[in-house]
């Protein structure tokens, strides 16, 4: 009898950072919430858990507020805009672990802001108990601190639970030349190297969470969440983005 051979799986530990918008679908419906695109990142994720993956997941909060907004249009001041974009990201965390659970997914949720008889406080060692355990860890909150974004936040979790990858899933597929939405001659990268996106001055996540990364090491890859496979890909080291190296 043929056996099906299992992929080889490269990034045995993985931190997931998903954009708040994208859970909002490609079209950003008036809904925070697009079932659908809900539906298919569970099934990518599932996916990562049956190649043997221990992950990690940050959510943004832009499909509730976005605290660069609430400063910009509101007048409302920085720091407490900042923290209700951190709350929003643990509205996010609390309905993503519902999801997961619906779909058959242990998870755990621990936030940096504690809010005490919703969601338990960050605590590493009890993380990475769970984590072993072969939970899906959902990390909330931000950094509990204002002036940093979920991009920090992400770096900072990675380094936490020695990931191998961060990946970061938007609606962008990758990382280009010149911003694509501008420049026609735009051009996509398969890799580049940290150094080289630093010199090219290439937007690809905040420079706080950027450097961050580079110092400990851990490979970015920059995919589409709405691309089937796109999780997939990128644990077995196969990206449909692009990967940013050390």
């Amino acid at each position: 009898m043929h056996m099906q051979q299992t992929p080889k799986l490269k990034y045995p530990r993985i931190l997931l950072k998903l954009s708040g918008e994208a859970l909002m679908g490609k079209e950003n419906n008036a809904s925070i919430f697009d079932q659908p695109t809900i539906n298919s990142i569970i099934i990518q994720i599932k996916q990562l858990i049956e190649l043997g993956v221990k992950l990690g997941i940050v959510i943004g909060g832009g499909n509730i507020f976005r605290g660069i907004n609430g400063t910009a249009t509101l007048g409302l001041h920085s720091a407490n805009a900042d923290y209700m974009g951190m709350l929003a990201t643990i509205m996010n965390g609390i309905a993503f672990k519902d999801f997961l659970t619906n779909s058959g997914v242990k998870s755990k949720i621990y936030s940096a802001l504690t809010i005490t008889n919703i969601v338990k406080g960050y605590n590493r060692d009890s993380m990475m108990g769970r984590l072993e355990d072969g939970n899906v860890i959902i990390f909330a909150g931000g950094t509990g601190n204002p002036y940093f974004t979920t991009d920090s936040a992400a770096a900072l979790r990675a380094i936490e639970m020695k990931a191998d990858l961060l990946i970061k899933a938007t609606k962008v597929d990758g990382v280009y030349t010149a911003d694509p939405m501008l420049d026609r001659l735009a051009t996509k990268y398969a890799k580049i190297s940290f150094t080289d996106v630093i010199q090219q001055n290439l937007k690809v996540m905040d420079m706080a969470a950027f450097d961050l990364c580079r110092q400990h090491k851990i490979n970015i890859d920059v995919c589409n969440i709405f691309n089937p496979n796109s999780l997939f890909d990128s644990a077995l080291g196969n990206t449909q983005g692009t990967l940013i190296h050390a």
